[in-house]
């Protein structure tokens, strides 16, 4: 077995480092949950939501999965989108995929996956919906490029259709929905424009 000893020297140090800088932080942090935004992002490790959107812990309410999908049947992705609506009132939903993302590769490389392929199936709804514009680009990493921003479009769409938006919208809560990917080859978010408020 690998030692994790490291995970807490790092933790530690991260811990102090937060100290020095701010004596008070975690004692804030500790007292309340008030972020202004749900991130909807994909598992990968390399895109950190906090990180890259350069906010500290206690700012994003994160949700993740594979290919940052919002699927109607998923109960964890609802009840964290219900939450941060009813609950902690956010102002802003982001649903975030990233280029070079596994999931979007994996769903168009017909290959079998095993288990995933049940996950991967809703992406691949998503290029049929739009195969007539992917089959057109003939170079591949710009075609997963597009299933990425279009992927991201259909989510934010299936955000905006859960009840828990509807009702939202209904009682004229401020919350808008949002369509970002995030470019791993330098660091920069791209605002697809497909915000959405209900109104």
């Amino acid at each position: 077995m690998t030692s994790i000893q490291h995970l807490f020297d790092n933790n530690q140090q991260w811990a102090d480092n937060i100290k020095k800088e701010d004596p008070h932080f975690f004692k804030r942090l500790s007292e309340q949950q008030k972020p202004e935004y749900l991130w909807i992002g994909c598992s990968d490790s390399r895109v950190p939501a906090n990180e890259l959107l350069g906010m500290s812990p206690g700012e994003v309410f994160v949700h993740r999965n594979i290919a940052n999908q919002v699927i109607h049947t998923d109960l964890n992705c609802l009840s964290v989108i219900q939450f941060a609506v009813e609950n902690l009132k956010v102002k802003h939903i982001i649903v975030c995929g990233h280029y070079g993302c596994g999931g979007i590769i994996a769903s168009i490389d017909n290959k079998r996956h095993g288990l995933i392929d049940n996950w991967l199936g809703h992406i691949k709804d998503v290029y049929r919906f739009h195969k007539d514009r992917l089959d057109a680009v003939e170079d591949h990493q710009k075609k997963v490029n597009l299933l990425c921003d279009l992927n991201v479009v259909e989510q934010v769409a299936n955000v905006c259709h859960t009840t828990t938006l509807v009702n939202a919208w209904k009682k004229n809560q401020d919350v808008t929905v949002h369509g970002f990917v995030y470019n791993l080859h330098d660091g920069i978010l791209k605002n697809l424009n497909v915000s959405c408020d209900g109104k």
